[in-house]
């Protein structure tokens, strides 16, 4: 029988992205050949994930999630992920592996 994970992470915007690569890392190699789901505030911006512009944090993102053969299942919506009295971005990512990247369509934000 196959284990399905899901795993929620903060990112801390002011701790070291690679302190939280090393999770992840850890998290992929246990998870290897399961669905796995990460539901993550990565505290940086991309176009690739529909944000409005990519800071260097994003671009960080985008090659760790690239280097893992890791998929982002946001899709571009009207709603944004963050939003606060400073601004609106979209910094929180569904991230999958590639058991489960046909299974999940249709992601969307929602305000609920």
């Amino acid at each position: 029988a196959t284990a399905n994970w899901y795993k929620r992470q903060y990112m801390d915007s002011r701790r070291d992205i690679n302190v939280d690569f090393a999770k992840f890392e850890k998290i992929i190699t246990f998870t290897s050949g399961v669905v796995l789901v990460i539901a993550a505030d990565t505290n940086s911006r991309s176009t690739m994930w529909h944000d409005t512009t990519t800071n260097a944090r994003g671009r960080t993102m985008e090659d760790f999630i690239s280097s893992k053969h890791l998929f982002i299942m946001n899709e571009e919506s009207p709603l944004t992920t963050f939003e606060n009295r400073l601004g609106k971005s979209n910094i929180d990512l569904t991230i999958t592996n590639g058991s489960l990247i046909h299974a999940l369509q249709q992601w969307e934000c929602s305000w609920e």
